[in-house]
């Protein structure tokens, strides 16, 4: 595991690396420090230990937490939240009002996990701590939060990668954090000079038109930055949101391809692994880059999305 830790971002916000998977840069957390200090996504519960080394890195002690924000709730970007609040004494969850229920009582969570992943369950996000009802902050579209009296965010209902999926407006750095509805950014690529940005169609609820729809209203919102939850900040939101874009057109062409011939997910993860290997060829990255342990996984689990989307 190797990264900068914590990355200041601006000077507001830092991000801290959780190694999700044991992989740098994998999937991070967001620091904005406001009167009302405040964190984007916990990650998985495994990387609960890291945020808490990088708050301390930062000079901030979890009684000043008063606000964990989590985009969604998957495991890797909200499965740690409750084990996190154990030791923020101050601090409340804030979650889509589509996803509460699930942090109160992860149960159907876990369960969908380890069908998913078996035995790796215990490994990648064990444990999964519940949520009381009263710490836990519903929002939905339109909803804010004030965090200090120059700074109330702002609530926009994301649904596409999943139904219970907002996205936070940052108005101080007219920024916002989007969690995986507008793709993902592969930070690995930045140092060579490419910016790669691929949508996130996992199951089982991928809609590509709802996808696109939160990437067109982004693009209309004239932003100067977009932060990822995997992983790391643009600013250059016009170009990724218009890649992303892109990139969903082919991902459903290949899909639909695929399902014309009767075949299945493994067949659609090795064509667009192989589109994105050409494309990066393209750009000077050579096929041993340490990106593509990531990309493979992505597409994987990408292509179950796009194949469960269509079956319906």
């Amino acid at each position: 595991m190797k990264s900068k830790y914590p990355v200041q971002l601006n000077e507001r916000i830092h991000l801290i690396d959780g190694f999700d998977l044991g992989w740098a840069e994998r999937t991070g957390t967001y620091v904005i420090n406001e009167e009302h200090l405040t964190i984007v996504e916990s990650g998985p519960s495994p990387s609960v230990q890291h945020v808490k080394k990088g708050l301390e890195a930062l000079g901030f002690s979890l009684d000043e937490v008063r606000y964990i924000i989590v985009t969604h709730v998957h495991l890797d970007h909200a499965g740690g939240a409750g084990l996190l609040l154990q030791d923020c004494p101050n601090a409340k969850v804030v979650v889509h009002t589509k996803g509460a229920r699930h942090l109160a009582d992860p149960t159907r969570l876990i369960a969908g996990a380890q069908m998913v992943y078996g035995d790796k369950f215990y490994d990648l996000f064990d444990p999964i701590v519940p949520i009381p009802q009263e710490r836990l902050i519903v929002k939905d579209e339109g909803d804010v939060l004030v965090i200090s009296p120059t700074c109330t965010l702002q609530f926009l209902d994301t649904p596409g990668h999943a139904k219970h999926h907002f996205s936070i407006y940052d108005p101080v750095s007219n920024g916002i954090f989007t969690g995986d509805t507008v793709g993902i950014l592969y930070d690995q690529l930045v140092r060579d000079g490419v910016d790669l940005f691929l949508p996130s169609t996992s199951p089982n609820q991928f809609d590509p038109q709802a996808m696109q729809h939160a990437i067109d209203h982004m693009l209309g919102m004239n932003l100067t930055a977009i932060y990822y939850g995997h992983y790391g900040m643009t600013n250059n939101p016009n170009d990724a949101l218009q890649q992303v874009a892109e990139w969903l057109k082919v991902f459903m062409v290949e899909a639909q391809a695929v399902v014309g011939e009767g075949k299945g997910a493994d067949e659609l993860a090795n064509r667009l692994i192989s589109l994105i290997t050409n494309h990066l060829r393209e750009l000077g990255i050579k096929d041993d880059h340490d990106v593509y342990k990531i990309i493979e996984l992505d597409m994987q689990v990408s292509a179950l999305g796009m194949i469960d989307y269509l079956s319906k």
